[in-house]
């Protein structure tokens, strides 16, 4: 009688990773899965998903088109934190806006919840509900930033919007007014000032031609104001409620 030898044969179990599909632009993804797809790309560093449909960075980033101003708004919101308690500034960070939105702004400020601010932080660490303040270092006026993300951030709440037009050398500032976003306009020396952050001063054409010094300069006078310490006295109000 013959035998016959069946040799054992072992099948590799795909992983996590390789069962999960990838991110790709334009893909229309619930928040659940747009979360689960990212988690298992490790690599990946930016993404948002605006009305539900997923946005990924396309191409290498220039420095004087998008990294060095990123750069020096981040350093002029840094400043004001750090003069401003119950406040905090970030850039990149996902924002848990609506069902439909998960935006990763280039910077943003805050009021921190405890301070009275409107957003609020969830287990994992994201940021829900919109910061009183977003900013977007954006190519040109048709790029998302000045229109779906612009309706977006309004529809939340988002107090007040500054979109950086870096190739066309403009800044333009936003305010929510009855639920509608008005272009708000810089003073005769171009210095923007906040209404929801007193003392935040946006020194627009030293900004747009680099000179961070001059900025950072303007900024301080306006931490300076009676304007800015009325405000700290105002975010220090809760706790001193809670106490």
């Amino acid at each position: 009688m013959s035998t016959v030898t069946i040799e054992n044969q072992t099948t590799a179990t795909p992983t996590a990773a390789e069962t999960v599909p990838p991110l790709e632009n334009g893909d229309v993804l619930t928040r659940a899965e747009f979360y689960r797809r990212w988690e298992a790309m490790p690599e990946l560093k930016r993404a948002e998903r605006i009305e539900g449909i997923v946005y990924m960075a396309a191409a290498a980033v220039r420095r004087k088109g998008h990294g060095k101003p990123h750069g020096h708004l981040l350093g002029w919101l840094a400043q004001y934190e750090a003069e401003t308690p119950g406040t905090e500034m970030g850039d990149n960070a996902t924002v848990q806006l609506d069902p439909d939105n998960d935006p990763q702004p280039d910077a943003y400020l805050l009021i921190l919840p405890e301070h009275g601010g409107q957003c609020r932080f969830t287990d994992e660490d994201y940021i829900e509900n919109g910061p009183e303040f977003v900013a977007e270092v954006s190519a040109s006026s048709a790029s998302r930033d000045l229109h779906q993300k612009f309706n977006v951030y309004r529809r939340n709440g988002v107090k007040e919007y500054v979109v950086w037009k870096t190739l066309e050398n403009e800044i333009v500032w936003f305010r929510l007014q009855d639920e509608v976003y008005v272009e708000v306009k810089p003073d005769a020396d171009g210095v923007f000032k906040s209404d929801v952050f007193p003392g935040l001063w946006l020194d627009a054409p030293a900004m747009i031609r680099g000179d961070l010094k001059q900025a950072l300069d303007k900024l301080r006078e306006g931490v300076a104001t009676d304007e800015h310490t009325a405000f700290v006295k105002q975010l220090e109000s809760p706790l001193t409620t809670d106490n």
